[in-house]
């Protein structure tokens, strides 16, 4: 496991799945955990359960002033922030374009793709500061190419792909570290709302084709050590085997 002892990480989508086994994980490795979700209960229990490595912050990634508030709060009770791990995001709606609704599709776009900026926008200026920072945020196989009935998650995977492109491009040399994590299908509760649309050939899948949510949490610490360098500004393929290997996920 990667040393994380005296780093700062900010998780979005903490309440649960991948976000809430990151906090696990990071905070297992030595870093203190800024939890951040829409879900107060959830994240208040995750919190208690870690300890005073974790501070539990309410906040809808949406609306640009909740993050940026988020991120004040993680500085000023931590110190600094080292990581970003923008993991917010929502799969509805699943319905074909003809008969989508336009203000839920709108807001899937808000929370998959402004939200994710919002998280970058709001971190730079600190990491900036610093002279260093890693921003990962979790991508899907849904970034590049269509999916039946999935033209908002599509559409809003890609656009978050092309933030994190950007953001290496515009910052590298300023040192931020900026990369992008596809894990394909992963038992959290996504899958069971993906089930039950019975629409397409992921909702066909069943429960033990998934990998558990610890494996991406595990990548995203993997992520942020020397190992993973030679993946900066590029997005990491959890269906490799390759990369499962060298994460250590298996033999």
């Amino acid at each position: 496991m990667s040393d994380m002892t005296g780093k700062v990480v900010l998780i979005t989508g903490a309440s649960r799945g991948i976000g809430a086994e990151a906090a696990r994980e990071f905070a297992a490795a030595g870093a203190r955990v800024a939890l951040v979700a829409r879900s107060n209960d959830a994240i208040a229990t995750l919190a208690g359960e870690i300890g005073e490595a974790a501070l539990a912050i309410p906040c809808e990634v949406s609306r640009y002033w909740e993050v940026e508030a988020a991120v004040n709060a993680t500085v000023q009770t931590f110190g600094r922030l080292d990581v970003l791990v923008n993991n917010a995001g929502v799969v509805d709606p699943i319905t074909h374009m003809a008969t989508a609704d336009p203000e839920a599709w709108g807001q899937t776009i808000d929370i998959n793709v402004k939200g994710v900026f919002h998280g970058m926008r709001a971190a730079l200026p600190v990491m900036l500061s610093q002279g260093s920072g890693t921003v990962l945020t979790v991508s899907s196989g849904a970034a590049h190419g269509p999916v039946e009935a999935w033209s908002a998650y599509c559409t809003s995977k890609a656009g978050a792909a092309m933030l994190t492109r950007t953001l290496d491009k515009e910052y590298r040399d300023a040192g931020i570290r900026a990369m992008g994590l596809s894990p394909g299908t992963v038992a959290t509760e996504m899958q069971k709302v993906i089930k039950a649309s019975g629409i397409n050939p992921v909702s066909q899948l069943e429960w033990s084709d998934h990998i558990p949510a610890d494996w991406p949490a595990k990548t995203l610490v993997w992520m942020c050590s020397a190992a993973a360098e030679d993946y900066v500004g590029l997005e990491i393929s959890l269906r490799e085997e390759d990369i499962r290997r060298k994460v250590g996920l298996i033999a």
